[in-house]
């Protein structure tokens, strides 16, 4: 198979506006043209669901309320299953997360884990260097020639094909531009410029080695946007010369809108999809944000926000149900802890939150879950080992489970401590500073926070300060003049800033972090402003 185009492509003049080393060889004519049409047949499309999320969400901010639709209530009682799943995928007791710069690729694929995610999205920050960077360090996985020397003696090497994790892709959301590709004088979409360009140079490639292209397919809020998707990779693989259902996806359930409308995204795409993922992180993010008018709603500290909370626990537990339901997997979510050296006991207490959020989520039906670092892999995959003796759950049926939208939109009562409203203000400046400078991925205070973990906090403090009458657990106020003192103290907290991944722009995250907080609406994605400020 071979990457033969269509001779019937729109006449669609592309302009590339940005540099870095190596583009060339990603970005040639054909594959321009491949995604200047990609461009005129999809994006209009794509603009048009766009506003019907702002329409949706004009609704919540009026007072009503997220619900299971009625119009597709035929699609939630029809006794129909997805397509059968390939066998690279069967098994995905354990995947393992990150960027997709080339150290990263190599010890990713090679970590042991079922499967890598390659994030284009949440922990990439995309500048444009680091965007054809990961681009090519794809395309040279996928050949078996990627390498990568550190400069200090260490080089790094793939292992054998078969030793290796199987590759998923997650391309950039729907909502995403990328502004150094202009289609006609537009902006393309950056889910269709990060899909299409890892598909016109490795998807045949992929496919004759029997594994896929696979991809994970983020912040969908309905089933018209998986619809969209399926036209999209339809498309391609007429292009491609690859057969249909080729390409296969698992969709991350992290917003809330979504979580109403799983059966009817698994249906949308059940010629080629293989699962529904817990995107817990962003799916908390996605709550704040499409309940920011309910005052009722208004969530705890982040620490509190677990997955016992009645709300999250109800949302995991009605994925798998829907899921093994339709013989598709159910993938747990992220243990976004690392290891603490230098302190054990620190260290062995963070180990145990892993291995009992892994039960929980083993115990619960999921059929596999995600890590951020290496060292958590052999507990991940101890605990679903144990109690996940075949491949996976799908007899796992969960008819115990009925969920309704009471209990999905159920707030979790806590308090909120001068601690974790300082917390959030950190963790949001330092991980802005860090994006800005082009890292999407970033430990701080021994969890690896990215993209869905500092919009917690952003949209956190933005909930908090616009609710009249929030008090902290020590009686004080929660008000602007707190933030102030939080962001005035901050850079003296922080101590010497060179040493911090962004140190150099702390001043302009403080600055960023500040003017959203004010602001009278709420920004609907913090990457959206920062991104115009990326070179």
């Amino acid at each position: 198979m071979s990457a033969v185009l269509s001779q019937s492509q729109p006449d669609a003049g592309i302009e590339v506006s940005a540099r870095a080393e190596g583009q060339d060889a990603l970005l040639t004519p054909p594959a321009l043209a491949f995604l200047a049409d990609l461009h005129a047949r999809f994006d209009a499309r794509r603009r048009r669901l766009l506003a019907a999320r702002v329409e949706r969400q004009a609704v919540f901010d009026g007072g009503g309320l997220p619900d299971f639709r009625a119009d597709t209530r035929a699609i939630r009682d029809g006794d129909w299953r997805v397509a059968p799943i390939p066998r690279a995928l069967l098994d995905r007791r354990v995947e393992i997360t990150g960027p997709v710069d080339p150290k990263m690729v190599i010890n990713a694929l090679n970590s042991g884990a079922n499967c890598y995610m390659a994030d284009f999205e949440d922990s990439t920050a995309p500048t444009w260097p680091n965007l054809v960077e990961g681009q090519r360090a794809l395309r040279a996985a996928v050949a078996g020639t990627l390498a990568f020397n550190a400069g200090n003696g260490k080089a790094y090497a793939l292992k054998p094909f078969e030793q290796q994790a199987v590759l998923i892709v997650r391309p950039r959301g729907w909502h995403l531009d990328e502004k150094h590709v202009l289609v006609d004088g537009e902006r393309m979409s950056a889910s269709l410029f990060d899909l299409g360009l890892f598909a016109f140079h490795s998807a045949a490639a992929l496919a004759r080695k029997h594994r896929g292209p696979y991809f994970y397919l983020p912040k969908l809020q309905s089933m018209e946007e998986a619809a969209l998707w399926d036209d999209v990779l339809a498309h391609v693989e007429r292009q491609l010369g690859l057969p249909r259902g080729q390409m296969k996806v698992t969709v991350l359930i992290e917003t809330l809108p979504a979580a109403f409308e799983m059966d009817e995204i698994l249906h949308a795409l059940r010629g080629r999809i293989a699962g529904l993922n817990c995107g817990r992180w962003d799916y908390i993010f996605s709550y704040i944000k499409t309940l920011r008018a309910h005052r009722d709603r208004v969530l705890p500290e982040r620490a509190q926000v677990t997955m016992a909370q009645p709300f999250l626990k109800a949302y995991s537990e009605l994925l798998i149900r829907t899921c093994h339901r339709r013989g598709a997997h159910a993938m747990g979510g992220m243990a976004a802890q690392i290891p603490i050296t230098g302190d054990s006991a620190a260290n062995d207490a963070a180990m145990a939150k892993v291995r009992a959020d892994k039960l929980r989520e083993a115990q619960a039906g999921h059929d596999g879950t995600w890590v951020a670092h290496p060292a958590l892999i052999p507990i991940a995959r101890e605990v679903f080992d144990a109690h996940m003796p075949e491949a996976h759950q799908h007899d796992v049926a969960r008819d115990d489970v009925q969920v309704t939208a009471t209990e999905l939109l159920a707030p979790p009562r806590g308090t909120i401590s001068r601690a974790g409203f300082d917390g959030n203000v950190e963790v949001c400046v330092r991980y802005l500073a860090a994006w800005l400078d082009g890292n999407g991925c970033v430990p701080i205070h021994h969890l690896m926070e990215d993209a869905a973990t500092a919009e917690i906090a952003r949209t956190q403090l933005w909930q908090w300060l616009h609710s009249d009458g929030l008090h902290l657990d020590d009686g004080t106020a929660v008000d602007f003049s707190l933030l102030e003192r939080a962001l005035l103290n901050l850079p003296a907290r922080l101590g010497d800033l060179a040493r911090l991944p962004g140190g150099s722009r702390v001043s302009e995250a403080i600055g960023v972090l500040d003017r959203l907080t004010h602001a009278e609406a709420l920004q609907e994605f913090l990457t959206l402003p920062a991104y115009e400020r990326l070179a």
